[in-house]
């Protein structure tokens, strides 16, 4: 080959090569134009302006400024839908910043006699003295140490009353805490006993602000029990459970499965008390328990270590023998049998002379009448004077008639049935030398159990009793407490009874629905200013937009009338829910009269959120991973080809933004 030919061949090549470089450099250039502007439309449709794109061929590199976390990543995911994934890499900085978190208001307040401490974190509150300047002034004799921090934040709801019965109830016991957080109220206190338990917890419950969830947990001391009690009847093979001791909670637990296994259907659980004459309590009542129910009548009374078991005439004496020889046996050495078959009563002519008794009669007003026969003036003195005591002097009225030959004691036994009919509302008692009766009704659960103890206590553990009082919810005034729950369930009790009514098609209240007025009214008055909804319903009848108005009209109504009825009605809000959420078939007539109806729904405030701990918030870190090369690619296009993928998928996805909500 000659020289000239051989340098034409390498000019040849040379400019081959320049050409096919410009070439590539070419494409290189516009699949790099062709692949930010598809990124620039990506971003674009995502709202996302702050994303700096470089490309170097075919790899990608995102830079820029996020405003957080999150719009890195979706910076990330946004470019992974146009190129593959394992192209990109990005220089991203996320802007730090400090998030405000809403403080966690609560305060405990913890007295200890003379001592007091409150701690917690408490809304500053200009114009308001603080909280320890409040407690000082309300119980200047505490010594009070403050270790409370405010911060300058808005006030929950509620908070100002709250803190207010705090301060007020700290003045009702001497050993407890009470904590206050928003919408919620906890108090635990030491109580004397059960009487100033119910007590205090009656009176707290008045004290509450509405619309704060109380919570009361009254721990009173165990009582010294003098003698140590029990005292179980059995009439026709139920059993009654009048008086009940234990010493531990094993032997609750043993006593309550021996009644329970004699046929007893109620709760019982027997207070916890000091003094028993054995650590085999349990065991003892739990034998005595069983001797009782096998035989099915009579009555068993046990008094430290004496068991007295009482059974009538009635019961065979195989049976009387085979029971007492087995609970005889089975006692604890600590505790003495004394059981009696008693004989049947002498058929007798009837004397008034034969048989001296005092009856008494405590009326639902309160006043007590005694009549009968008492042992000298000094007697019936004293007698006035106790009853006056106990039921007002006013309030007592003395019959009874001299009688010096009356039976030893008699002064005390009628003393003692005073003392136990003070434990009742009201009923009546009779008193003769060989047995008591007391029957009568009482707004207190735990009355059978209290007058029974204070029989047995004041006339020895072998007097013969005869206890029947009944409890009636309705006096009692724990039970009745106003409370929101409790005001909700009896403005449910009067709608269940008579639903409020209109005219067809009308907002006018029909007139006899006034009671029914009249009635949730007065409930309204005792509760105060309580959060409620009267949610309005109808029928299906009808096109839906005229049910609404129709129904939201009958809510303001009610609303209306009872603000006629001199009801607060401020807290009261009207809403109407059409043929919503009906409680009956709308296909019969009843079912629709049963859908046209007003409720009242207590609005109860929301819970407070859980709180947020900044250091722990701190220490949370986000780690974002780009995909690797195993990673599933993202979703093939039409046309596979990688330099056409920007173009085509940025003009379906704008006619996809345009398809009506309904297609989509």
């Amino acid at each position: 080959m000659s020289r000239k030919t051989l340098l034409v061949s390498i000019a040849a090549f040379v400019a081959a090569a320049v050409l096919a470089l410009g070439t590539a450099l070419l494409l290189v250039a516009l699949l790099e134009r062709r692949t930010a502007e598809a990124l620039q439309q990506a971003f674009a449709r995502a709202h996302v302006g702050w994303v700096q794109v470089t490309l170097d061929g075919l790899n990608v590199t995102l830079a820029g400024t996020a405003p957080d976390e999150s719009a890195r990543i979706n910076a990330l995911q946004v470019a992974g839908e146009v190129v593959d994934a394992t192209r990109i890499s990005e220089t991203i900085a996320v802007t730090q910043r400090n998030a405000i978190v809403a403080p966690v208001f609560r305060v405990e307040m913890m007295r200890n006699r003379d001592d007091l401490s409150v701690i917690g974190l408490v809304p500053a509150r200009p114009g308001r003295a603080p909280i320890a300047e409040r407690l000082r002034d309300a119980l200047p004799d505490l010594a009070i140490e403050d270790l409370l921090q405010t911060t300058d934040y808005a006030v929950p709801g509620g908070w100002v009353a709250a803190t207010d019965f705090a301060v007020a109830a700290l003045e009702k016991f001497e050993v407890g805490r009470i904590s206050v957080t928003a919408g919620r109220i906890e108090v635990e206190a030491l109580v004397d006993g059960p009487e100033e338990r119910r007590s205090l917890e009656e009176e707290l419950r008045g004290m509450a602000p509405r619309g704060q969830v109380l919570t009361l947990d009254l721990i009173a001391p165990r009582p010294v029990a003098a003698p140590f009690l029990l005292r179980v009847d059995a009439e026709a093979g139920v059993l009654h459970v009048g008086a009940c001791n234990a010493d531990t909670e094993e032997a609750q637990q043993t006593i309550a499965t021996a009644l329970t296994r004699a046929g007893y259907t109620r709760r019982l659980v027997c207070p916890l008390a000091l003094g028993a004459p054995t650590p085999r309590w349990g065991e003892g009542a739990a034998l005595g328990i069983a001797a009782l129910a096998s035989l099915g009548e009579g009555n068993l009374t046990m008094s430290d270590g004496t068991v007295i078991l009482a059974i009538p005439h009635t019961v065979p004496g195989s049976d009387f023998d085979r029971a007492v020889g087995t609970l005889e046996t089975a006692l604890p050495e600590a505790f003495s049998l004394s059981a009696r078959h008693l004989d049947p009563p002498p058929e007798v002519e009837p004397d008034a002379d034969a048989a001296p008794e005092v009856q008494l009669r405590l009326t639902e007003e309160g006043r007590l009448s005694l009549a009968g026969r008492l042992p000298d003036e000094r007697i019936r003195a004293a007698v006035g004077a106790f009853a006056g005591a106990r039921f007002g002097r006013e309030a007592v009225e003395i019959g009874a008639r001299l009688d010096p030959e009356l039976p030893s004691g008699w002064a005390i036994r009628v003393l003692t049935v005073i003392e136990a009919l003070a434990e009742l509302h009201h009923g009546e008692a009779l008193v003769r030398a060989d047995r008591v009766r007391i029957s009568g009704v009482s707004g207190n659960p735990d009355a059978r159990s209290q007058v029974t103890q204070a029989l047995l206590q004041g006339l020895g553990s072998e007097a013969r009793i005869d206890v029947q009082v009944r409890y009636d919810e309705a006096l009692d005034p724990v039970a009745n407490a106003p409370t929101p729950d409790n005001c909700e369930a009896r403005i449910h009790d009067v709608l269940r009874e008579t639903k409020i009514t209109f005219d067809p098609g009308s907002t006018e209240i029909n007139a006899d629905s006034a009671p029914v007025i009249d009635r949730i009214a007065e409930v309204l008055r005792e509760c105060g200013e309580l959060p409620f909804e009267v949610a309005g319903y109808t029928d299906s009848q009808g096109r839906e937009e005229t049910n609404l108005n129709l129904s939201q009209a009958r809510a303001e109504a009610v609303i209306n009338a009872l603000l006629t009825r001199r009801v607060l009605v401020a807290s009261l809000v009207a809403q109407g829910y059409g043929a919503a959420d009906p409680i009956a078939d709308n296909r019969t007539e009843a079912g629709r009269e049963a859908n046209r109806r007003i409720e009242f729904r207590l609005i109860r405030p929301e819970a407070p959120p859980e709180p947020i701990d900044p250091a722990l918030e701190a220490q949370l870190t986000f780690e974002v991973q780009s995909p690797g090369a195993d990673t599933i690619r993202p979703r093939p296009r039409p046309g596979s080809q990688v330099a056409d993928a920007p173009t085509i998928g940025s003009g379906d996805e704008e006619a996809t933004d345009e398809t009506p909500a309904e297609s989509q």
